[in-house]
């Protein structure tokens, strides 16, 4: 049987390394002013930095953080829609392409920017001759202070799998029809929807729930055998 771990920021590694990455996505889509739920949002952890939209005719509407009444969300939207993955939901505040800052100092193997996991190129092709599947690095564009600065990647979690019914309160309504938005706090307990979840990938994001990274029991494996720094790991029930 499959087992599946939260995946999360290894607090004092980071604190030891002390090294910083400030940055944004190069693009993003507007935030949206439902019409049927009546709430103006922009959603996280929906990133796709290896999409380039430098080739749409509107590249400039997607470059400026920005509410839009849903209708013209879902115009920008149905745009980019070709570029991404079929089964990505594209909600309001998508993002995509290269992040673009500043990093300095030593970071570790695994570094967090709040909902993005950036990783050393060098360890990434170390995680990928162990063979878990899917990975993907997309380039960044940080600007270091340091002579020869390491190169940082950043991995294209995408959404797959849902949460179980379980763990979600009874009075969570269900998501809005127009603009999908799913008001659900992070549940204490999470518990995996198991029918759901992907067979063919190893790192990922929970469908509904797009901070919750999730890593296979591969993923893991191959993680501690190269002693690979930066990461905690959870295991999560399934149901």
């Amino acid at each position: 049987m499959s087992r599946f771990f939260w995946v999360r920021e290894d607090d004092d590694v980071a604190e030891q390394h002390g090294g910083e990455v400030h940055g944004a996505h190069k693009w993003k889509l507007p935030g949206a002013k439902c019409h049927t739920c009546g709430i103006t949002w922009s959603g996280a952890g929906h990133t796709y930095p290896c999409i380039d939209l430098s080739s749409l005719p509107e590249q400039h509407a997607y470059e400026r953080a920005r509410p839009e009444p849903f209708i013209e969300f879902a115009r920008l939207r149905e745009q980019v829609r070709p570029l991404a993955p079929a089964h990505a939901p594209l909600p309001p505040g998508t993002r995509f392409g290269p992040l673009v800052g500043t990093a300095s100092g030593n970071l570790a193997d695994f570094v967090w920017l709040i909902d993005v996991l950036l990783m050393h190129r060098d360890a990434l092709e170390r995680l990928q001759a162990q063979h878990p599947l899917g990975l993907k690095g997309c380039q960044t564009e940080l600007r270091w202070r340091k002579k020869s600065p390491p190169e940082l990647v950043e991995l294209q979690l995408e959404p797959h799998g849902r949460l179980h019914p379980d763990c979600v309160p009874s009075d969570v309504p269900p998501p809005c029809q127009t603009c999908g938005r799913f008001a659900l706090s992070r549940p204490a307990a999470p518990i995996l929807d198991a029918v759901s979840l992907p067979t063919d990938i190893d790192l990922f994001r929970v469908g509904n729930f797009a901070t919750l990274v999730i890593g296979t029991e591969r993923f893991v494996e191959a993680v501690h055998d190269l002693s690979l720094t930066g990461l905690t790991f959870r295991e999560l029930p399934t149901r």
